[in-house]
């Protein structure tokens, strides 16, 4: 098979600077021998693999072919009685010296693969590390941990084994274990290790979550979320997003700096992160109505206006999702509703960013207008409620939302003769449709 293109004229220029070719097209054609080629992806292979079949694979192509469930040869469609898969040294010698004798034609060698850790390697230092942090070794854990960031460093195959021995639930348990030790200040620097390497092992599944859930780890995690440590704030709200709701309601210390997180933003993830925990807690706690109460008290309500103005897609349908629960409480509707900014702009929200957004936004207008807001209702005329609201029956919705903007329209069609309403405010360039 002749190489593409695109390569043929890398292999021209190769030559041009050479001094090779005096004018018009390159004649030589390079073709990749059919032996160096992944019977899968048919490239030239980089890292060769043999199954148990005596079939030889790209090790990238092959993994994915085995990730994606399937359980046989691709080549002699073989069930496979084992997925070990195991390095073709020779067959990679020979592709490198190919590529060496081919360099002039601007074909690069093809580097030797690091050998991929192994799952005997990942169990012990996995068990080392779980006996150092028992005996509060911090030196020797941050060595261990050392070796698994050079692991995940070297490839996404060493990360997926990491995850596949539950070494997320490893280090949770390292975690909690120099937390629980005397005091956080004397074992800082071996936690922010352990924080950097844990965020990669999300999900950590239920035993992970069950030992991050613990008071001790939980103090830790507030302490590092209100610290100075960037790196160390951003673990910190990707792993309180992850914990039980009903453990961290019981940190009292939680509120302020979640808060605090949204106000001086360090990046888009770890604001995301802080909005997905204060949605669980004011949507899922059992006191659920106090954490929001005091959530208003500190000023949330116009912070989430605020980074709704010119918020992405996740952040926005996270803001609005809080300001829902929020509304739920007296004092948390009072505030949205005394707000200016409030209604102007979660009914611009409405159908510019996704269905979901969408249904919160209805859900907060039908929480923050009854018959009784005139004023509200016929603002919200004014900036073009109604007519969105039609095109949310048009397009489609649960039937949650549609219940809440059906009664929405209702009252608000007995105020539309006092309202100077006009079509300017809409723009449907941003709707989505469902088909």
């Amino acid at each position: 098979m002749v190489l593409s293109w695109t390569r043929r004229n890398v292999f021209r220029r190769a030559k041009k600077e050479k001094g090779q070719i005096q004018g018009g097209e390159l004649e030589v054609e390079v073709v990749i021998p059919n032996h160096f080629r992944c019977p899968v992806s048919l490239e030239l292979m980089t890292d060769p693999v043999t199954l148990s079949t005596g079939i030889t694979y790209d090790r990238l192509s092959i993994e994915k072919w085995m990730d994606g469930g399937n359980k046989t040869c691709p080549v002699t469609n073989q069930v496979l009685t084992t997925f070990d898969i195991t390095p073709n040294h020779a067959i990679r010698r020979m592709i490198q010296d190919w590529c060496v004798q081919n360099s002039s034609y601007g074909i690069q060698r093809i580097p030797t693969p690091r050998i991929p850790v192994s799952s005997y390697e990942v169990s012990e230092t996995c068990t080392r590390i779980l006996s150092a942090s028992q005996r509060g070794e911090d030196k020797s854990c941050q060595e261990l941990l050392g070796k698994i960031k050079v692991w995940i460093r070297e490839s996404e195959r060493n990360h997926k084994s990491l995850i596949a021995a539950h070494a997320g639930a490893v280090l949770a348990y390292a975690f909690d274990c120099f937390s629980t030790h005397l005091s956080i200040d004397q074992h800082v620097v071996v936690l922010e290790d352990i924080l950097e390497v844990i965020t990669r092992m999300i999900p950590l599944g239920d035993e992970g979550v069950a030992k991050l859930s613990s008071q001790p780890s939980l103090n830790s995690l507030v302490w590092f979320l209100e610290g100075k440590d960037l790196a160390a704030r951003q673990s910190a709200a990707l792993l309180l997003k992850e914990v039980s709701v009903q453990e961290l309601a019981k940190v009292e210390k939680v509120v302020e700096p979640l808060v605090k997180m949204v106000r001086e933003p360090i990046g888009t993830t770890s604001t995301k992160a802080c909005l997905a925990t204060i949605f669980n807690l004011v949507s899922s706690a059992e006191n659920r109505v106090e954490i929001g109460e005091r959530f208003v008290d500190l000023g949330l309500v116009s912070l989430l206006l605020e980074v709704m103005v010119d918020g992405e897609k996740g952040v926005c349908e996270k803001a609005l999702g809080v300001l829902d629960c929020i509304c739920d409480c007296q004092k948390g509707k009072e505030v949205v509703k005394s707000n200016a900014l409030a209604l102007p702009l979660v009914i611009k929200k409405l159908l510019r960013v996704s269905p979901l957004a969408s249904s919160f936004a209805v859900s907060i207008l039908r929480k923050i207008t009854d018959k009784k807001e005139e004023g509200l209702l016929i603002e919200a005329l004014q900036v073009g409620a109604f007519q969105k609201l039609l095109v949310m029956l048009q397009v489609g919705c649960d039937e949650s939302t549609k219940e809440n903007t059906t009664e929405l329209l209702k009252l608000m069609n007995g105020y539309r003769n006092k309202a100077d309403c006009t079509d300017s405010s809409m723009d449907f360039k941003h709707l989505k449709k469902p088909f």
